[in-house]
C-alpha cells in the first residue's frame, strides 16, 4: 500500500481539542461542516492548506492525545487527508484511527518539512521524502492492520469478510 502527499506540519502534544474545538461537540453533527473547523484553534488557515486526496499530517510527540471522540479522525479523514505521520500517538486516538480506516504511521519526523512531497510505502516500511530525496523508516504495521486499512475501516473489513481480521 503507497500513499503519496504534501506535507502539513504541525508539533507534539496535538490534542483532540485542538483537531476539532470540544466547544462543536454538540453543535456541529455533520461532518463535512465540521471539517470547516478542524485545527482551527492552532491555524486558522489549515483547512486551505488541505488539497483534498494529496495532503498527509506530519507531527512530533503524542497526536491525538486527549478525549476519546471518535470525530478528531472522522474529521480529519472527512477533509481529504490521506495519512498522519507522528513520532508517537495517544493510543485511543491510533485505535479510533485504524477502526475508521485512517493510516496512523510511527516514524522519526524531524526531517520532514512543510509542504515537502512524501510517498509511504506501507510494504516496504518505508517513507520517501522526495523534497530532500532522503528515506525514512517506519515502523512496520502488522499485515491485519494493512486490510483493515484497505478496507477502508474495521466495519467495512467486517462487512466484506463477517469475520474480524487473524492477528
Amino acid at each position: 500500500m503507497k500513499i503519496e502527499g504534501q506535507c502539513i506540519r504541525l508539533g507534539d502534544n496535538i490534542n483532540t481539542d485542538f483537531i476539532i474545538s470540544g466547544r462543536y461537540k454538540f453543535s456541529i453533527t455533520d461532518m463535512k461542516e465540521l471539517s470547516k473547523h478542524i485545527m482551527e484553534d492552532i491555524d486558522p488557515n489549515f483547512p486551505q492548506k488541505i488539497i483534498p486526496g494529496k495532503s498527509i499530517i506530519v507531527a512530533g510527540e503524542n497526536f491525538g492525545m486527549g478525549s476519546s471522540r471518535e470525530q478528531a479522525p472522522l474529521v480529519i479523514k472527512e477533509c481529504g487527508i490521506m495519512a498522519i505521520l507522528a513520532k508517537t500517538f495517544a493510543r485511543i486516538f491510533y485505535r479510533n484511527g485504524f477502526n475508521i480506516g485512517l493510516p496512523l504511521i510511527e516514524t522519526d519526523t524531524d526531517k520532514i518539512d512543510e509542504n515537502d512531497n512524501l510517498i509511504i510505502d506501507m510494504d516496504k516500511g518505508t517513507v520517501s521524502n522526495l523534497t530532500k530525496n532522503i528515506e525514512l523508516k517506519i515502523k512496520p504495521l502488522p499485515k491485519f492492520m494493512q486490510e483493515i486499512l484497505v478496507q477502508g475501516g474495521i466495519v467495512n473489513y467486517y462487512k466484506k469478510h463477517r469475520k474480524l481480521p487473524e492477528v
